[in-house]
């Protein structure tokens, strides 16, 4: 994303790299992205990202529209539902995490052949149908709760400081 800063006209979005996305939010130290990079490229709340590089890991990314970073992957298809890849990419993740720790850099990672090498097992449409219908809704019910976390928490830094300057009055407030 370095060759793609936003310009002076441009409201910067931030960038997701490994550190954001296993604190699950970008920050006030988070680099910044033009917006109008390539839509593949664009990570909205609900996708699923895998570290591949560093600290391996794979998880629903739901701290808003970020650019995505090099040693992320964007996991998406135009077959399968998402928690079909998200559950497959889960289940190889311990072996990639073997796959580079054994490799003898600075910073393990894995390469595109170790990704071809992971093998998947489609069942039959009534069977996907059937898990489908029990992972799906706990995994949109993560995703909710985790944007709606997030906005509580927001709402909370925005009211705390006002409440202990005293700038909001809560003394007529009826708790009952």
């Amino acid at each position: 994303m370095q060759k793609y800063r936003p310009t002076a006209s441009e409201t910067g979005i931030p960038v997701l790299k490994i550190k954001e996305l296993r604190q699950g939010c970008c920050d006030d130290n988070s680099e910044l992205c033009s917006p109008n990079i390539k839509s593949e490229y664009i990570i909205h709340d609900g996708d699923v990202i895998f570290s591949w590089s560093g600290s391996l890991l794979v998880d629903f990314w739901c701290g808003g529209i970020c650019g995505l970073n090099q040693h992320l992957f964007k996991v998406m298809s135009n077959k399968h539902d998402k928690w079909f890849y998200y559950v497959w990419t889960k289940h190889h993740l311990d072996r990639f995490i073997a796959v580079a720790a054994d490799k003898a850099t600075t910073m393990g990672h894995i390469k595109r052949d170790e990704l071809s090498k992971a093998e998947v097992l489609i069942p039959n449409k009534a069977d996907y149908k059937r898990i489908g219908a029990l992972l799906q809704p706990i995994y949109d019910l993560i995703i909710a709760n985790r944007i709606e976390n997030k906005k509580l928490a927001e709402t909370r830094d925005t009211l705390l400081p006002k409440l202990m300057s005293g700038e909001i009055d809560i003394s007529e407030v009826d708790y009952e």
